[in-house]
């Protein structure tokens, strides 16, 4: 049955409060997700949080029965508490009335396996949760077998990243590696890689995209190093008629997926 807990100096909360920061995180290898429709969507998706704190006049609400129920049939503890308490947990003035604790599950670069679709996103040094998570949103839209993280990216367990990918970050996979390591798997076996980039002349929609196609995106305010992009098998560029000489990372992903995604749905 759940327990209540109405008190701020409660050891849990402490606990689970401090996974806002990313240290501790990963000294506890959690993370936490907040709202009803991400939880949601990660039992979907086969992801049953630890702990789950809800608010009490959110009790009675079916989806809440749900979650709680798997909660505590995978061993967990559901906990009633104040929107006070999840005001504490979340750091949000209007906090969400279900906050789950998960398990970080990030993949080995190993383990995927590329043959399972034709669209792959790669990150390069990304800094933004939100446009991370946007990522995210978009490998999920698109079908795409995951996400990779190159080099030193901003977590993808951040409270801002879970928030910003609307429960995309329990369907899409997510793989971390070092540049050497990640070329030396992609080369390993089939996959075209393609770059975003300014320093080119070919339009994104002139190629004909290869399967598996793996897009490439670099940091938001360098773009890619030299040295990545020369290893790309194609870099491409979106025309840009404006003012603005480039488009925010995750809007260009997005752009991109989708033009890989149109031209294998017309291939049929």
């Amino acid at each position: 049955m759940p327990r209540q807990i109405t008190a701020f100096s409660n050891p849990l909360v402490k606990s689970v409060r401090l996974l806002r920061e990313k240290r501790h995180r990963r000294e506890q290898g959690r993370f936490l997700a907040e709202g009803l429709r991400i939880l949601t969507e990660a039992l979907d998706a086969g992801r049953v949080a630890e702990t789950i704190f809800y608010a009490a006049e959110s009790a009675a609400h079916p989806l809440v029965h749900r979650l709680v129920a798997a909660v505590e049939a995978g061993g967990g503890e559901a906990i009633e508490t104040s929107r006070d308490i999840l005001h504490k947990l979340s750091g949000k003035d209007n906090p969400q009335t279900v906050l789950g604790v998960y398990r970080e599950f990030t993949r080995p670069l190993a383990t995927l396996d590329r043959a399972t679709a034709a669209i792959w996103l790669v990150a390069q040094s990304l800094r933004d949760p939100g446009n991370l998570g946007t990522i995210l949103r978009t490998g999920d839209a698109v079908g795409a077998g995951g996400l990779i993280l190159i080099d030193e990216c901003v977590d993808p367990f951040s409270v801002e990243a879970v928030r910003a990918s609307m429960g995309a970050l329990f369907t899409q996979p997510i793989a971390a590696a070092a540049w050497p390591d990640f070329i030396a798997w992609l080369r390993g076996g089939p996959g075209q890689l393609v770059g975003l980039s300014l320093d080119t002349d070919i339009d994104y929609q002139a190629p004909a995209y290869a399967a598996p196609t793996f897009l490439l995106v670099g940091n938001e305010a360098q773009g890619l190093p030299a040295e990545y992009a020369a290893a790309c098998d194609l870099l491409v560029k979106m025309p840009m008629l404006g003012c603005a000489d480039s488009l925010n990372a995750a809007v260009a992903t997005a752009v991109m997926a989708y033009e890989v995604l149109n031209q294998r749905r017309r291939a049929g």
